[in-house]
């Protein structure tokens, strides 16, 4: 079973922050202040802008009475989070794929969808998906390929 840690990693710690106060019916700009913090800097980290720092992580677990080093060990998770996404990204710079989550296996039943060179099989991709896809699934394609690909791909 999953512990409310697992299910939050990766989640920026002022996503979370923002979700505790607004549980406890508690004003940003007052807590803030009330921790001896500059209410911006609370703000930018409940909209993702900024990190959470080690002092303020204990302040805030002190006065909402959160177990010690909980906000830490959520930016943690969120750095590594965004550490995968940036070797993801540059891996893709060398081979671009679609968005897999926009893509059912299904229509890929045939092949391992991680193994398709997306550029040199696009016309074989295209049909495919327009063939057997949903909306979904084609607005992905037309997206990943851009309309005029596709339709002169389409259109032969």
């Amino acid at each position: 079973m999953k512990t409310t840690l697992d299910t939050i990693k990766g989640i920026h710690p002022g996503f979370v922050l923002e979700r505790e106060l607004e549980k406890r019916h508690l004003a940003k700009g007052q807590f803030a202040i009330s921790l001896g913090e500059f209410p911006q800097t609370l703000t930018a980290i409940t909209k993702g802008k900024r990190r959470m720092n080690t002092s303020l992580a204990i302040k805030i677990e002190k006065s909402l009475e959160i177990e010690e080093g909980y906000f830490m060990i959520l930016q943690v998770y969120y750095d590594i989070e965004q550490e995968k996404k940036k070797e993801d990204q540059q891996k893709n710079k060398n081979n671009p794929r679609p968005d897999f989550t926009k893509l059912r296996k299904i229509i890929f039943w045939d092949t391992d969808i991680q193994k398709i060179d997306w550029q040199k099989q696009k016309k074989a991709v295209i049909k495919r998906v327009f063939e057997r896809g949903n909306e979904e699934e084609k607005k992905a394609i037309t997206q990943f390929y851009g309309p005029d690909t596709v339709n002169s791909i389409l259109k032969k």
